[in-house]
C-alpha cells in the first residue's frame, strides 16, 4: 500500500453574474458585492511548471473620505500558487483610450494564455487560436488586469454615475482606490508593487504613481508602453519624423544610397537629422536647402515637391498626410498604430471613419480575434458570465473625458494640453528607488517613440536620476508592441532584466546616498573647523 500522499486538488469557483451593467454617462448599479470566478491552472514557463490561480470579478472602490462605495471594478488576475507574498512581486495593468478596458494587454501581452494573430498581416476569421503564452510574466511577478469605469463590466454604483470617474484625476483616483482595496483583500500590503499602462495607461500611471505616493503607497517600478506624457506636443513633425522613416524603410521606400542596413542605425542617423538640418529647415521655411529637402525625401520616400507642399511637415491632416501618401500607387494606406500593417484605400474604404482608431489597418487587422477570443476564454477557461455585454471599446467614455489636471504642484496642467511627466518627476523625486520602463515601437505613430524621448529629456527632474532610473527601449512593432512576436519576446527579456535587478539597484542608491552623506558630513566638519576664531 502505498503510503505518498496526494496533493488535495481545489476545485474551481464557477460565477454567473446576473447584475446588469450599464456603460453610460449616466449609468450605475446599486449592487456592491465583491464576487470572482476561481479556477486552477498550470503554465510552463522556461522549462519551469507553475500552478496558478485565475480569478475573475469584482472589488468595490470607496470615498477617500466618507468610505462609501463608489465603483464596482472588473478585475482578472493571475497569482502562483506557490509563492511567498512578501517577495512576491505583484503588477497591476491597464490600457488607455480613455474608455478600453486591459483586454488587449490581458490577451496580447504577458498573460498566462495569448491569441495567435498573423501581425502585420489581417488576422483571417474564426477559427482562431488561444495557446500558452511562453512570454508570460508569470515567472517574474503576479498579474492583475484591471478595467476601469465604463469598460469590461466595470460601472458607477450609486450615487454616482460612470461619468463622475470620467475624468483624469477621478479614474486616476479611482484605480488608487482598488488598488488599496486589492492589497487589502489578499494581504498583499508588504509586496513589491509595479504598475503597468499602455496608451493613455501611461499618464494614468504618472498620476496614479504621484497619488499612491501620497497615500503611502510607495512602488518599486512602473512600465510604460507607448506612452503619452505631453498631449501639446502630439504631432509634433520632429517627434514624429523617425517612425514615418521606419515606415518608409520597412516598406522599402527609402532612396538613400547607401540604403541603410539596419533598423536601429537608420533611426539614429534620422533622429540626429530631425534635431539638426530638419529644426533649422522648418524654421527657415521656405527657404530650405536643396541638400537638405533631398535628404528628407530619401529617408521618407515622399517626392520633394511634396515635402515642400506639406511644408515639410508630414504630420499635417492629422497625421494622415505620410499614411496616406507613402503607398498610394498601390492603393494602400498604411497604420497608424502599426505602419507596418496597410489597408484598402480606394472605393467605399477611402471614406470609412477610424472611429477612435477602430478601422484602423492596426486594429481591424486584429478585432476579430481579439473578440471571439476573450469572449471563449472568460467563459470556458476562467469559468465568469454575465447577462451584460463586455465592455472592450466605450466612446461615450472618451467623448465625456475630462481633460483637466491639476499636477502636485497644485498647477493647472490638463485641457488639449494635459502634461503629466511631471507627476512622474515628483514621485521619481520623493521616491529615489522607482524605476521606470519605457516601452516604445518604431512603428507608433500614435504615440512615437522619438518624441517620448524628447518628453522625457524635458522632464523636470535632475538628468543623473533620469539616467538612472530610466530604462528606454525600442522594438520593431507598432503601438501594440506585444503583437509581434520577436518584439514581445525581446521585450519579456528586458522586462526580466527589469525586475530581476531590483534589489540591485536598491542597493546601488543606497550605496550611492550613503556616499552623498559622507561628503555632505565631512564639509560641515570642515566648514566648523574653518570657521573657528584664531586665538
Amino acid at each position: 500500500m502505498s503510503t505518498v500522499a496526494k496533493k488535495e486538488v481545489v476545485p474551481d469557483e464557477p460565477l454567473a453574474d446576473a447584475t446588469p451593467y450599464g456603460y453610460g454617462p449616466d449609468d450605475s448599479i446599486s449592487d456592491a458585492t465583491e464576487n470572482a470566478a476561481v479556477t486552477h491552472h498550470t503554465l510552463n514557463v522556461n522549462g519551469k511548471s507553475i500552478a496558478y490561480t485565475a480569478r475573475a470579478g469584482h472589488l468595490v472602490t470607496t470615498d477617500t473620505y466618507s468610505s462609501r462605495s463608489g465603483a464596482k471594478l472588473f478585475y482578472v488576475s493571475f497569482t502562483a500558487d506557490d509563492a511567498t507574498p512578501s517577495t512576491r512581486p505583484v503588477t497591476f495593468f491597464y490600457n488607455g483610450g480613455p474608455g478600453s478596458s486591459s483586454v488587449f494587454l490581458l490577451l496580447g501581452s504577458f498573460g498566462p494564455r495569448r491569441i495567435k494573430t498573423s501581425m502585420p498581416e489581417f488576422t483571417p476569421p474564426a477559427p482562431y487560436t488561444l495557446e500558452d503564452n511562453p512570454d508570460s510574466l508569470l515567472d517574474l511577478t503576479d498579474l492583475v488586469f484591471i478595467d476601469p469605469v465604463g469598460t469590461g463590466y466595470s460601472t458607477a454604483i450609486e450615487p454616482h454615475t460612470n461619468k463622475d470617474f470620467w475624468g483624469v484625476d477621478e479614474d486616476a483616483g479611482c484605480i488608487k482606490q482598488f488598488i488599496k482595496r486589492y492589497l487589502t483583500v489578499f494581504n498583499r500590503w508588504n509586496s513589491p508593487k509595479y504598475l503597468f499602462g499602455e496608451s493613455y495607461g501611461t499618464p494614468r500611471t504618472c498620476v496614479l504613481t504621484w497619488m499612491l505616493h501620497e497615500d503611502g503607497v510607495d512602488l518599486n517600478g512602473i512600465v510604460l508602453q507607448s506612452s503619452i506624457l505631453d498631449y501639446s506636443q502630439a504631432g509634433n513633425p520632429i517627434g514624429i519624423l523617425p517612425t514615418y522613416a521606419a515606415d518608409a524603410w520597412f516598406h522599402k521606400k527609402v532612396t538613400m544610397s547607401p540604403a541603410p542596413a539596419d533598423l536601429p542605425g537608420f533611426m539614429e542617423q534620422v533622429e540626429a537629422f530631425a534635431t539638426g538640418p530638419y529644426v533649422d529647415a522648418l524654421n527657415a521655411f521656405p527657404n530650405v536647402a536643396p541638400d537638405v529637402l533631398q535628404t528628407m525625401s530619401d529617408m521618407l520616400g515622399i517626392p520633394a515637391m511634396v515635402l515642400k507642399y506639406w511644408k515639410l511637415n508630414p504630420s499635417m491632416g492629422n497625421g494622415s498626410a505620410f499614411l496616406t501618401s507613402l503607398m498610394l500607387d498601390e492603393g494602400l494606406v498604411v497604420g497608424a498604430y502599426d505602419g507596418r500593417v496597410t489597408g484598402e484605400d480606394t472605393g467605399i474604404a477611402e471614406f470609412i471613419a477610424p472611429a477612435s482608431g477602430g478601422n484602423d489597418p492596426t486594429m481591424a487587422a486584429v478585432s476579430g480575434v481579439y473578440t471571439a477570443m476573450w469572449n471563449l476564454y472568460l467563459n470556458d477557461e476562467l469559468q465568469y458570465t454575465s447577462v451584460s455585454p463586455f465592455m472592450d471599446l466605450n466612446d461615450l467614455a472618451f467623448e465625456n473625458w475630462d481633460f483637466s489636471h491639476v499636477d502636485p504642484t497644485g498647477a493647472q496642467r490638463g485641457g488639449a494640453g494635459l502634461y503629466t511627466a511631471g507627476d512622474l518627476a515628483a514621485a521619481m523625486a520623493v521616491n529615489p528607488y522607482l524605476r521606470v520602463f519605457s516601452a516604445n515601437g518604431y512603428h507608433d505613430a500614435v504615440t512615437p517613440f522619438f518624441q517620448t524621448l524628447i518628453n522625457f529629456q524635458n522632464m523636470p527632474l535632475d538628468s543623473a536620476q533620469i539616467e538612472s532610473n530610466l530604462k528606454f527601449s525600442n522594438y520593431p512593432s507598432g503601438h501594440m508592441v506585444y503583437l509581434d512576436n520577436a518584439s514581445r519576446t525581446a521585450m519579456k527579456g528586458d522586462l526580466a532584466s527589469f525586475y530581476g535587478n531590483a534589489q540591485a539597484h536598491v542597493e546601488a542608491i543606497k550605496a550611492k546616498v550613503k556616499t552623498e552623506h559622507k561628503a555632505i558630513a565631512g564639509a560641515i566638519k570642515y566648514r566648523k573647523r574653518s570657521s573657528r576664531t584664531p586665538y
